[in-house]
């Protein structure tokens, strides 16, 4: 009786979309009694969008092996599907390759749906290794079985490897156009949910490999909506991770972009696997703009050990620290070398800004000649606010401070249309540097300390310092939590509204005013307040 209670109440978990129930019911009703094979499958899907992949893969097997067993064979294949497609996915080409095999053993020349699943499985395969002529035939083919037989997983996944395939081939507006087109479908819930993970981390690294933040984002959103209407969804994996720590990074979400990179290395580094270094590559970039310089050292390192250039980002290191020779040798190479052209960009504007401090006025205009015309030829805002930024940074280093102020004006629009505060607020320290050269003081006091206030508040040291030299105000030494206590004690607020405002103890908030006032050099709060008045830190 208590295992029949389990398993029925497993089965609603299931169909209730609560995964983390269906899995722990699931399991604890085999315990005492063989599950049959659907409830097998129904194991592994939920196994797998939780995050037990390993459960997964053994559950979906045993799936298998029951409906051979049965003498159903079209669900066997239907079931083989899902390891096939998991383990190519994460590099297992191999035990892929395996499952691949026996479907096309099991299949012969029967007409049913899982020829369009098969006909996927081809596809996905021959694009990961470089053939397209191959994918696009065999995408096409599921496609038409898929409209045939009326299914939409397999037109869904289908759809989505066409598009990857035109984007490969250079064909960007018909892919993503099929990428709009098939998303509409699956935050409609018409496709099964582990496909759903699945396809949308594709179009989120398509969306990347474009510099298409703005989209990126969108559908990120979408599919976080999604995910929040079920129980412990799991559809991140690997380097789609790497890219939602990337987008949380420009949206000014730093603590949460770390540690989505962190878990980016935890999926990726038992076994090893080729995204790695991206992984620990985004980690450091993370450490380097909060001024955290000895863990973004050990993190680019981890990168380069796993094979992945650590460039630019680490010039920009060797930059931050003072160590012009060695970043202006680092970025010079790097630019030279002629890489992914996706990351052509970011390694412009990095070049420009390392080679324009070394005095080499001539390399940074042929740079950002070179990066605004990349820009122009991608039709997307990213690298086009990147190549005015770096305009700007020229145009102000050859006296040209109308110029740059246009520029950084329209960097500084796009940058806020996208949310994303740190390159805004870098944007307006070129607007301050040019109003300065122009003679309008006051429009450049207020860009210089709009940018310190959002470099404070992301904690972001280097760029703050940065900040408050060009604006001539003295460092303070104080941290970015520090720095919001002084506000607050500026504007009237007692400890206990402070240590409420910020989740904090009483004690806390002590201490940390007896830090401040240490830094400062005064001895009272009425003392701490017209300093902070006098130095416009509030």
């Amino acid at each position: 009786m208590i295992v029949n209670a389990a398993l029925e109440s497993g089965r609603k978990a299931y169909e209730a979309r609560a995964w983390r129930d269906a899995y722990a019911e699931l399991t604890a009703a085999e315990a005492t009694r063989q599950l049959d094979a659907e409830d097998l499958e129904r194991v592994g899907l939920a196994a797998y969008l939780i995050g037990k992949d390993a459960d997964a893969l053994v559950f979906w097997g045993r799936a298998h092996h029951a409906h051979l067993d049965n003498g159903d064979v079209e669900r066997a294949v239907r079931v083989a599907f899902w390891p096939a497609l998991q383990l190519l996915l994460t590099g297992e080409l191999a035990r892929s390759n395996g499952w691949v095999a026996r479907v096309e053993r099991l299949l012969g020349d029967r007409d049913c749906v899982e020829q369009g699943h098969l006909a996927g499985l081809r596809g996905v395969t021959a694009m990961f290794g470089g053939d397209l002529a191959a994918a696009l035939r065999d995408m096409e083919r599921g496609i038409e079985i898929g409209e045939r037989f009326k299914n939409r997983d397999v037109l869904a996944m289908c759809r989505i490897g066409t598009g990857q395939c035109l984007r490969m081939a250079g064909d960007v507006e018909p892919a993503m156009r099929l990428f709009d087109e098939t998303m509409i479908s699956i935050i409609g819930n018409e496709v099964s949910p582990i496909l759903t993970g699945t396809l949308f981390c594709a179009v989120l690294l398509e969306c990347r490999a474009l510099l298409d933040v703005r989209r990126a984002h969108e559908w990120a959103e979408a599919l976080h909506d999604w995910c929040e209407k079920q129980q412990e969804l799991f559809p991140y994996r690997g380097e789609c991770l790497i890219h939602r720590s990337e987008l949380m990074q420009l949206h000014g979400r730093w603590q949460d972009a770390s540690d989505e990179a962190a878990r980016a290395i935890d999926q990726l580094a038992e076994p090893p696997r080729s995204p790695l270094g991206a992984a620990y590559y985004q980690k450091a970039e993370i450490h380097r703009v909060r001024g955290e310089f000895a863990e973004a050292e050990e993190a680019y390192a981890s990168a380069a050990r796993v094979g992945f250039d650590p460039h630019p980002g680490l010039a920009l290191l060797r930059f931050a620290q003072g160590r012009l020779d060695a970043a202006e040798s680092a970025i010079r190479r790097v630019r030279d070398a002629r890489g992914p052209w996706t990351s052509r960009p970011s390694i412009l504007s990095a070049f420009v800004e390392i080679v324009l401090a070394a005095g080499d006025v001539d390399a940074a205009l042929d740079a950002s000649d070179e990066l605004t015309s990349l820009a122009e030829s991608m039709s997307v805002p990213y690298p086009r606010a990147l190549a005015d930024g770096t305009a700007a940074s020229v145009a102000l280093a050859v006296g040209d401070a109308r110029a740059a102020l246009d520029a950084a004006r329209r960097a500084l629009a796009v940058w806020i249309e996208m949310g994303a505060p740190y390159e805004a607020a870098r944007a307006r320290l070129l607007i301050g540097r040019a109003c300065a050269a122009l003679g309008d003081d006051e429009s450049a006091k207020v860009e210089l300390a709009t940018a310190r206030e959002t470099f404070e508040e992301l904690g972001a040291v280097p760029d703050l310092a940065r900040a408050e030299t060009l604006s001539g105000s003295r460092s303070t030494g104080l941290t970015p939590r520090e720095h919001v206590i002084i506000r607050s004690v500026a504007a009237g607020k007692t400890n206990k509204a402070i240590a409420h405002d910020l989740v904090i103890s009483e004690k806390t908030v002590e201490r940390h005013l007896s830090n401040i006032f240490t830094k400062l050099g005064v001895k009272s709060r009425a003392a701490a307040t017209a300093y902070a008045y006098e130095n416009h830190l509030v």
